[in-house]
């Protein structure tokens, strides 16, 4: 089935979630990640904008970080990224291709430092969905149509999860992260979820 195909219909067999990992997404697994506190349930989706290097898309390179494959001698900007050690449960590429290196009951390293209303350590109660893109440049139809999916799937599975703990990594690590940044349309995303909401209805 192509993914147009499928992106038109919210209720798709092609995405499902079965032992902690997304049906129909290619599995990549990481070793940056680590298991969860007992007893702390899944309650924030933090999304995330990427690119390397930045505002530059396409290639492996954020596989390759995510990895730990990256040759940081490849281009400048990835000298900073020497030893550095980070993951997410899913990227979004730009074609809408859905990886995933992380279970979703495992800790991803995605969040770094942050809190959301007053708990720190995000990472501990968290998702973390990596969307290929730039603060300011237009994320593709596409990759809301596939976030808006997941997230739907992700609210069913893990009910402590709601609209308003749905939120971007700048609101959980402000004035250290921008991203989604701006050219994240929020309005667009959370009015696609409440269509696949209903669809499933």
């Amino acid at each position: 089935m192509l993914y147009a195909d499928f992106a038109m219909n919210a209720s798709s067999t092609l995405f499902g979630i079965e032992n902690s990992w997304l049906l129909g997404a290619a599995r990549h697994p990481s070793s940056n990640c680590d298991e969860r506190v007992a007893g702390v349930p899944i309650s924030l989706l933090v999304i995330h904008g990427i690119s390397l290097p930045p505002n530059e898309f396409g290639g492996g390179y954020v596989e390759d970080l995510f990895l730990n494959r990256l040759d940081c001698t490849a281009h400048p900007y990835f000298a900073k990224l020497q030893g550095v050690k980070v993951s997410a449960h899913l990227f979004v590429r730009r074609t809408g291709e859905v990886l995933q290196f992380v279970p979703f009951n495992k800790r991803a390293w995605h969040a770094g430092q942050s809190s959301f209303q007053g708990r720190a350590a995000c990472n501990d109660f968290s998702i973390g969905i990596e969307l290929e893109g730039a603060d300011q440049i237009p994320y593709e139809p596409l990759q809301y149509q596939r976030l808006a999916m997941i997230t739907q799937l992700l609210m069913q599975h893990y009910p402590d999860i709601r609209r308003e703990t749905i939120v971007g990594h700048s609101d959980i690590a402000p004035g250290r992260k921008t991203d989604p940044g701006d050219a994240f349309d929020w309005h667009h995303f959370f009015s696609l979820l409440e269509k696949s909401a209903e669809n499933e209805q």
